[in-house]
């Protein structure tokens, strides 16, 4: 059976299309940006010394560039997320033996901070490009994509996992390919909760741009052009008037971008709805608007399926079958032997990981000793209990919120901009004004400590949780109106089996967040004073701005391990029964 090549449209065809002040509009404005990352652009590939490295300044006329060069960073993450994303997802959720080691690997890769990331990659990337910005500024990008991807790579997994079975049912009586399935079913199931969630984690990468931007790894500082290197400039100087210069051009960017960029995202994800039933009222955008009414809608659309028929026809090779073999396989459907499969993984899988783990305790104990080891469990638990008392703040206070604007498409369409605003914001720029308020009072950072974790992690559940309601198809909700479900009745039996299995995925990463939030919130610094709570993140700063490898290296994996038993005796099991009983 032939299928039909999508091409681009004739040249008679573009002739008879009309070209009005909408195309001029968006030609403009595609003009306009890329002037704007060829301007900016140029200075991410200048020359580097190491020993004279650059210095940001302060004055408040750079503020545009350096606004520009902060979101090239952010965007460039961003891709590089949704790449992995896809592609780390759907092996973890269609490969039982891939995902006994990739499920956990990247509860260990969520726990792992954005300081522990950065101590290994910047001297990397700045010998795989030597003299040069370049390195300096993928060490940067790479630091921002470790604070993107693993929700997003959460949420699709977790979609692909829980796939309504009519959706599977279609794809097997289609006779779709493999890619077919995932292009045409798995991706639009996922995309609701994959928008949201990526429109969290891009605002959750705000928190962490000072740190990817103003690098003190291995007794050594790096700076970068940009608002968060500008905003820890100020800081260090004790400059609150440039402070505030960095907050206000930090919430411009956020609002532009949530105005150019998500919202159009987010009303275009409307279409992947699952329901029967036309809801009332849908998210719109402007600015989609205007895209759908030029004529580069249509010429994207016919690009777009020029690039991805090949890609389908390589796809096709692996076979017709919908999903891969359960206990791993072949392409063509051909399934390895048992004990030869096992004895393959085992070998090219567990015994790297079982040898490079015992190398490296081997060395720990070697640096810090037993008695270096039981501190940092015990500083563990300190921050555990932070990280405990942030996830239930933010369950009793965001899911109700949360359900509330999701299930209103009038309020989420005016609270989408101002949620935008407050999980995008770094909270870490109000640090300063939180170290004088807490000296003012006499609040000790090991309380004060809850609020600032709490001000990068809380987001999670809340976009997840505003997700998962929007998420509720339409007839549920008007066949419970019907039935006259109220209040108590209308949560426990509609809202709560529809919102479980999207705030099991904000719950865990929030806990991640909170976790890697630790790092700049346990240890505060404003001019010359300096406030330290008794945590893990507190003992990781400190390791890493001395270089001290032992202490690093401790401190990451004893954060890894709190996170992944974490996971293992609560989340996962939380998955397991929102993949069983509240699958819509």
């Amino acid at each position: 059976m032939s299928q039909r090549v999508r091409t681009f449209p004739s040249r008679q065809a573009l002739g008879r299309m009309p070209f009005g002040m909408v195309d001029v509009v968006v030609l403009a404005g595609v003009f306009l940006l890329l002037f704007a990352v060829v301007w900016a652009g140029r200075g991410m590939v200048s020359s580097f010394t190491p020993s004279r490295p650059v210095r940001v300044s302060t004055d408040p006329a750079e503020l545009p560039y350096y606004a520009l060069r902060s979101a090239i960073r952010m965007f460039v993450a961003l891709f590089f997320s949704v790449v992995f994303t896809l592609g780390y997802g759907y092996l973890a959720a269609k490969s039982r033996r891939a995902e006994k080691v990739l499920v956990p690997a990247l509860d260990i890769l969520q726990s792992v901070p954005v300081l522990g990331f950065l101590s290994v990659t910047v001297t990397g990337f700045i010998a795989l490009f030597p003299h040069s910005m370049l390195g300096l500024e993928c060490a940067s990008i790479f630091a921002i994509f470790t604070a993107q991807a693993w929700n997003m790579t959460f949420s699709f997994y977790h979609s692909v996992r829980a796939l309504p079975r009519e959706l599977d049912e279609l794809s097997r009586m289609l006779r779709l390919t493999r890619w077919q399935r995932f292009w045409k079913i798995e991706v639009p199931n996922s995309m609701v909760g994959l928008v949201w969630n990526g429109m969290m984690s891009f605002g959750g990468a705000w928190f962490f741009l000072a740190a990817s931007e103003s690098i003190s790894v291995l007794n050594h500082d790096y700076q970068l052009p940009g608002v968060g290197s500008f905003a820890a400039e100020a800081i260090r100087k004790g400059n609150l008037g440039g402070v505030v210069l960095a907050i206000v051009t930090m919430a411009f960017m956020v609002v532009a971008i949530n105005f150019l960029f998500w919202r159009p995202i987010t009303a275009w994800a409307e279409r992947f709805k699952v329901e029967e039933a036309e809801a009332a009222e849908v998210q719109r955008s402007w600015v989609l608007e205007v895209l759908r009414r030029s004529i580069f809608a249509s010429l994207a659309g016919s690009a777009w399926a020029v690039v991805t028929e090949p890609l389908g026809r390589m796809m096709r090779i692996l076979g017709r079958d919908g999903e891969y073999p359960s206990g791993g396989g072949l392409p063509g459907g051909r399934k390895l032997p048992g004990r030869t499969g096992d004895f393959i993984f085992a070998a090219f899988v567990l015994l790297p990981i079982a040898y490079g783990i015992y190398r490296m305790a081997d060395y720990v104990l070697r640096g810090v000793g037993l008695g270096g080891l039981g501190e940092a469990f015990l500083l563990g638990a300190f921050t555990l209990g932070r990280v405990f008392a942030v996830l239930v703040f933010a369950t009793l206070v965001w899911v109700p919120v949360g359900v509330w604007i999701g299930l209103n498409p009038r309020v989420a369409r005016l609270a989408q901009p101002l949620i935008q605003v407050l999980a995008s914001f770094p909270a870490n720029l109000l640090f300063p004004f939180a170290t004088l308020l807490f000296l003012k009072y006499g609040i000790s950072l090991n309380l004060g400590g809850i609020l600032l974790m709490a001000l990068g992690s809380q987001w999670y559940i809340l976009f997840n949780t505003i997700a998962g309601a929007m998420a509720i198809p339409t007839d549920l909700r008007e066949a419970a109106e019907a039935s006259g479900l109220r209040r108590w009745k209308r949560w426990r039996y509609l809202i709560l089996p529809g919102i479980f299995p999207a705030y099991v995925t904000g719950g865990i990463t929030a806990a991640g967040g909170a976790w890697n939030a630790s790092i700049v919130a346990e240890v505060v610094r404003y001019g010359g004073t300096t406030l330290t709570a008794s945590g893990l993140g507190a003992y990781i700063t400190r390791a890493t701005a001395t270089g001290q490898w032992p202490q690093i290296l401790t401190g990451v994996a004893v954060m890894s391990l709190y996170v992944v038993a974490f996971n293992r005796l609560l989340w996962r099991r939380l998955y397991a029964l929102a993949e069983t009983r509240y699958s819509l």
